[in-house]
């Protein structure tokens, strides 16, 4: 996983909590306190450790701790990727266009970066289906990511994310809907 995302991870522990949470959660995951590079790229396990130690602190199932991560992560995707942004898009609109985008691009520029694959389809104006694809398991932080995109857009209130298969699965489908 990139350091990039290790690096947000950190940022989100310190604003949702504080520094010393962040020191716990390496200790407690066996990892040291150095700070992720963000130019690097780190062993998943690396992050299944720090959100099974966060889970197991805080008491939050690792799904929802994903989630929550996924949209706290939004904004600063959507400004590191912002040259590839349609500034007309909304919610659907950039869903269903991460994978030829985003996706495609950061794999062909950072070959060592396995963002999920996305086979994404707009069923019609007002809906979206994303089946994501990836030996990460995590696709609670694509569940997250999906609502955080909808916030980003203000468009939380009326758009409707509802994984239909298990969010821990290697594959996992997610249905967007606009009310």
């Amino acid at each position: 996983m990139h350091g990039t995302i290790f690096t947000l991870l950190k940022r989100y522990v310190q604003t949702q909590y504080d520094h010393s949470t962040w020191v716990q959660l390496l200790e407690a995951s066996g990892l040291s306190a150095a700070d992720f590079n963000h130019k690097s790229v780190y062993p998943d396990e690396h992050m299944y450790a720090l959100i099974g130690q966060a889970a197991r602190m805080t008491g939050i199932p690792a799904g929802e701790l994903h989630e929550k991560f996924g949209e706290y992560l939004v904004p600063d995707l959507m400004y590191m990727y912002q040259k590839y942004l349609d500034p007309n898009w909304r919610t659907l609109d950039m869903l269903e266009h991460t994978e030829a985008r985003m996706h495609t691009q950061v794999r062909r520029e950072h070959v060592e970066n396995a963002p999920p694959v996305l086979d994404i389809k707009r069923l019609n104006e007002n809906e979206v289906l994303i089946n994501y694809v990836s030996a990460r398991r995590m696709g609670g932080l694509a569940v997250g990511i999906v609502r955080g995109v909808a916030a980003y857009y203000d468009e939380a209130d009326r758009i409707d994310v509802m994984p239909t298969t298990t969010e821990d699965g290697e594959r996992v489908q997610i249905h967007v809907r606009k009310k």
